[in-house]
């Protein structure tokens, strides 16, 4: 059963108004990338035990090499060190690693736990927050995510014990769901020397994850032991390069993908990224025809629809856009960014009574989405539903931690809504929420 969007809410409105904006963590969303990470994923938090249904690995856009935890239901990776990684199982150890830190308790153990705990949630509020022109010409879209520093500090770092016991347990994760663990080794070795450099000019990896010659020694030993005795998996090499090739196509400049574009080895990753850095590049008709030809191959892939209907939509060709949008819906029905672009697609193409249910939808499946209220705001405008269009608002201006503003828009959907009414009591919720953050910044 879903959870209704009023209710996710009402429950994370205060932590989100009360968070700092000292530090920001930008997003980068795609659904086929997200698609390609949960497919590495799933075997490996399966077998640390955890729930790969209700978990996501999603992608910071920062070029640093990183990985990280916050809560026990998503991993984050660093842009840069995925595309730094050169195999699956890279990849899958370095998500083997993070895994065993939220299997092992070490986020419940961590001393500013309950101090940090409103900007953590903060943080998670913006999980499926990707803001911004549905239509701009990347992979996906960044938001600034308030975080105090010593919670950033806290939550962020682990240490020698937490690492050793983590990469102990990766390694029993990975053999379970039979991947070769000599991936671990190989994510260290990039990190070799890391620890012997001043702090400021270290990877953030190598300063939240202490590394050590005895640390490094211990995975040698245990992953020795299954040495040959796992084959290179064909699907989680394919999946690797798509999440690695899609991301990298948007990226780096076009003219750099297209020298290496068929690098992967699958001709059909090739095609992708080609399609890509010429659309980028203003060469709009060789992506189209390249994404015909990849579609005519793969005609139920609804990702490939997807990127399809982005790449037409950015050329203006709306109708088209909406048709290649409608195939990616009907063979991903559930899935929130593709449902939410093409309401997106239907609303800057004129049509918000039709735009509007689908908003509606991709809302109800992913919550706290700010680009997704942030559309359902302006169809409300768009049908003269002045109440619920600021209520969008202010919901929207409460998830980035923007509680003045929520405050404006609140009051003026509390005034314009009937009374008693679900929107009305989700405008009081805001309000309430709002104004107590702003009275709890003005004490400190």
């Amino acid at each position: 059963m879903q959870r209704s969007l009023k209710s996710t809410l009402a429950a994370c409105l205060m932590v989100a108004l009360t968070a700092s904006h000292a530090w920001a963590v930008s997003l980068l969303r795609d659904p086929d990338i997200e698609q390609s990470l949960k497919q590495l994923a799933t075997p490996v938090l399966n077998a640390a035990g955890l729930p790969s249904g209700r978990m996501s690995v999603l992608v910071v856009d920062d070029s640093s090499l990183n990985a990280f935890v916050i809560d026990r239901e998503h991993i984050f990776i660093h842009a840069g060190l995925l595309l730094k990684l050169e195999t699956a199982e890279q990849l899958q150890s370095v998500i083997a690693h993070e895994a065993a830190h939220i299997a092992n308790g070490h986020l419940a153990r961590r001393p500013a736990n309950a101090r940090a705990a409103q900007s953590l949630a903060a943080f998670g509020l913006a999980l499926a927050a990707a803001a911004g022109a549905a239509g701009g010409s990347e992979a996906g879209v960044a938001i600034g995510i308030g975080m105090q520093s010593a919670a950033q500090r806290s939550f962020f770092s682990h240490t020698r014990a937490e690492e050793a016991s983590a990469d102990q347990s990766a390694i029993r994760y990975l053999t379970r769901a039979g991947v070769d663990p000599a991936g671990s080794v190989e994510v260290m070795d990039i990190f070799a020397g890391q620890d012997l450099l001043v702090a400021g000019r270290q990877d953030p990896y190598a300063r939240s994850h202490p590394l050590s010659r005895d640390r490094l020694r211990a995975m040698q030993a245990a992953t020795s032991a299954y040495q040959g005795q796992f084959a290179s998996n064909p699907t989680a090499n394919y999946w690797f390069a798509r999440a690695k090739g899609k991301l990298g196509a948007f990226y780096r400049a076009p003219k750099w993908t297209l020298r290496r574009a068929g690098d992967s080895g699958h001709k059909d990753i090739t095609q992708m990224r080609k399609a890509i850095a010429w659309h980028r590049s203003g060469k709009g008709s060789d992506a189209l025809k390249t994404m015909a030809s990849l579609i005519a191959a793969a005609p139920n892939d609804p990702y490939l629809h997807e990127l399809h209907g982005q790449i037409l939509l950015e050329q203006r060709q709306y109708n088209a856009a909406l048709s290649a949008y409608a195939k990616a819906v009907a063979l991903a029905p559930r899935n929130a960014l593709i449902v939410g672009q093409y309401g997106h697609a239907l609303l800057v193409s004129g049509n918000p009574k039709a735009a509007l249910p689908h908003l509606e939808r991709s809302a109800n499946i992913e919550q706290r989405d700010a680009r997704v209220l942030r559309d359902l705001g302006g169809a409300y405008a768009q049908l003269g539903n002045a109440g619920m269009a600021s209520l969008l608002t202010a919901e929207r201006y409460a998830l980035l931690g923007r509680p003045k503003d929520a405050t404006i828009h609140a009051k003026r959907a509390f005034d314009l809504l009937k009374r008693g009414s679900p929107g009305w009591q989700r405008a009081q919720d805001v309000l309430f929420a709002s104004e107590s953050a702003i009275n709890s910044r003005r004490k400190k």
